[in-house]
């Protein structure tokens, strides 16, 4: 397996970052100290993370010819079923176009069922946005990354409290994760179990945009290379910490 990638697959868009001296008030002009665009979009940057963290990786997603691009389509079941899959260890979902995501993931779990266990594919699913298509996925991953949005979208207050109100709707044995900003996050595997890593915040904050897709990247590198579940959490929840001090990525490594 160790020549095999992890696929992700979602939105790759276009960042206009306004570098300004504090947070703006409403209603005020505030002079923008630099500008810079960078490549966005949660699926492009867990792509990006696993690069920089050394993992083979592959990015599937709509790519506009020029530098701006409007009304880009999602990934179809077409689209997807030229994907060989014998080339992917782990395929990471963003959810967007849901009811297309379902039969990707039918797909991949009919080709996991010829498999012998070692050459099957780890199925991860996103649930961020607070759209009720998105939750049909709940049951489809063998390890689910729920938002703090959607948590308290469903009047939950913590990440423990989440992990208990959605673990219902997983498939046996599958596992869920909640991170919840500058509290940590929280993760629930078969055995019912909660376990927690806190936060491990910069010495100065500088740019939290993309930490959460930091985290997800940094969580299956560590699990796609035998980490335990503890080991993975706390590892995202580090270098989440470590990319909300840098702008971009660049330095979440050092």
């Amino acid at each position: 397996m160790g020549d095999k990638k992890i696929l992700s697959i979602g939105l790759v868009c276009l960042d206009i970052i306004n570098v300004v001296d504090k947070y703006p008030e409403e209603d005020t002009d505030t002079r923008c100290l630099s500008q810079r665009w960078q490549r966005g979009g949660n699926a492009s940057n867990t792509c990006t993370v696993l690069s920089l963290l050394g993992a083979p990786c592959a990015f599937m997603g709509s790519l506009a010819p020029g530098p701006v691009a409007e009304n880009l389509p999602d990934v179809s079941v077409e689209d997807f079923s030229k994907v060989d899959l014998s080339q992917y260890k782990w395929i990471h979902w963003e959810g967007r176009n849901a009811a297309d995501q379902v039969k990707m993931i039918e797909r991949v779990r009919e080709y996991n069922s010829k498999q012998e266990e070692k050459n099957r594919i780890t199925i991860s699913v996103e649930i961020e946005k607070t759209r009720e298509p998105l939750y049909q996925l709940f049951p489809l991953g063998d390890l689910v990354f729920v938002s703090k949005d959607v948590a308290q979208h469903f009047g939950f207050t913590s990440a423990a409290a989440a992990l208990k109100g959605f673990y219902g709707r997983l498939r046996m044995g599958a596992t869920l994760i909640c991170a919840w900003a500058e509290k940590g996050a929280d993760a629930m595997g078969p055995d019912g179990v909660i376990i927690h890593s806190d936060a491990f915040p910069p010495e100065k904050l500088v740019d939290t945009l993309g930490a959460g897709d930091t985290f997800n990247a940094s969580v299956i590198y560590s699990l796609s290379n035998g980490g335990s579940l503890q080991d993975a959490l706390t590892f995202g929840c580090q270098i989440a910490g470590k990319k909300c001090g840098v702008h971009g990525y660049d330095g979440i490594l050092h």
